[in-house]
């Protein structure tokens, strides 16, 4: 069963969105699951074998990603094991692990140490990610404005 967002939690901060996404997929392992659920990743054992997460920790992530409805489960056949499987909701963190990954090759590697590669199936770069106003302005940290919610009423 999906636990419904918002419901039954203490959030670190209820009203921001970062916080609550950091507060559901924030930790090192989860995003990682995401990540290679993204690349084919899709069984318990393939997790373990490309993460070399202990398997308490990873029954207890991915017990969470399913339970906050990122990750869906299925039997396989021959019924023996769950195959894995992004929602909706886990394909959308997409975005956000394109964007820690190039904030990563600018900002973690030197200059000429290698690193892996996201690229089209074209086989061509994936482009530079930055935000941008509906009408096509660069948006920066200092060009944006968060508004907070009045919790007062």
């Amino acid at each position: 069963m999906t636990t419904m967002p918002g419901r039954g939690r203490d959030w670190t901060d209820p009203t921001c969105p970062v916080a609550r996404t950091i507060d559901l997929v924030g930790d090192r392992w989860s995003l990682l699951i995401v990540r290679d659920a993204m690349d084919g990743a899709a069984t318990f054992t393939e997790f373990q074998r490309r993460l070399g997460i202990a398997k308490n920790i990873l029954t207890d992530r991915l017990r969470k990603l399913v339970d906050h409805g990122i990750l869906a489960t299925s039997t396989a056949p021959g019924g023996k094991r769950h195959i894995y499987e992004l929602t909706e909701a886990g394909q959308d963190l997409f975005t956000a692990i394109v964007a820690l990954r190039q904030w990563g090759e600018r900002h973690a590697f030197g200059a000429d140490e290698p690193h892996s590669v996201l690229k089209g199936v074209d086989g061509k770069a994936v482009a530079e990610l930055r935000p941008e106003s509906r009408d096509g302005k660069s948006l920066t940290a200092k060009t944006t404005r968060v508004y907070k919610v009045d919790q007062s009423s």
